[in-house]
């Protein structure tokens, strides 16, 4: 809980103190926190679960819901993964308007082939990414996430420490919210709907 808290103040800092101009953006009050104009958390080059590379660009025109873990997390990832396919029903036909990243902590373990396994068997249109050491090591310097790997007490195994939330983008790659871990589905999807409420009427 305090490692969340220091993130969250961190990113509110970030954007209290960030002068650059930015693409205006309609003011939505949101449930979850409110990170629109903060000048990280931009990028990424990867590689889905299917092989293909990919990059925040080629989602444009859709909500991207980005979150980090791997897949032999114990608690915190199989609980968002499960939280955003409840969202995804939520949304009903507007589900297809939103894209849910995951993207692997855990390069050494979480193989594509694995991911094509894992990820998709919470949502079907659900994409897994996975980069090599250096690039997963870029993303979680870019993204600025907590990342700490825990060695097994006993054997060869270990456990990752990791920020629990996902950042939410807008249909033009915009970053506009931190989305707490487990608050349930429903406040998620009333973000979901205001964004694309606002990106309809900007049409």
């Amino acid at each position: 809980m305090r490692i969340f808290t220091l993130i969250v103040c961190a990113l509110m800092l970030c954007v209290a103190c960030d002068n650059k101009s930015t693409t205006p953006t309609p003011k939505i009050a949101f449930v979850n926190t409110d990170i629109t104009g903060i000048d990280y958390a931009q990028k990424f080059s990867l590689t889905d679960h299917q092989g293909q590379a990919r990059t925040l660009e080629d989602f444009r025109g859709k909500l991207v819901l980005l979150f980090f873990g791997y897949t032999q997390c114990p608690d915190v990832c199989p609980t968002t993964l499960s939280e955003m396919a409840q969202v995804m029903k939520l949304l009903d036909k507007d589900a297809d308007k939103v894209q849910v990243l995951f993207v692997t902590l855990d390069p050494e373990r979480d193989t594509p082939a694995l991911l094509s396994r894992y990820v998709p068997s919470f949502y079907p249109s659900f994409l897994g990414l996975v980069g090599d050491k250096a690039a997963t090591d870029e993303v979680v310097k870019e993204f600025k996430l907590f990342v700490q790997k825990i060695p097994a007490k006993t054997g060869s195994g270990y456990t990752i420490d990791h920020t629990a939330g996902s950042y939410l983008f807008d249909t033009q790659g915009h970053i506009r919210l931190f989305i707490r871990h487990g608050q349930g589905a429903e406040p998620i999807a009333q973000d979901i709907r205001s964004l694309l409420s606002t990106a309809s009427g900007a049409k």
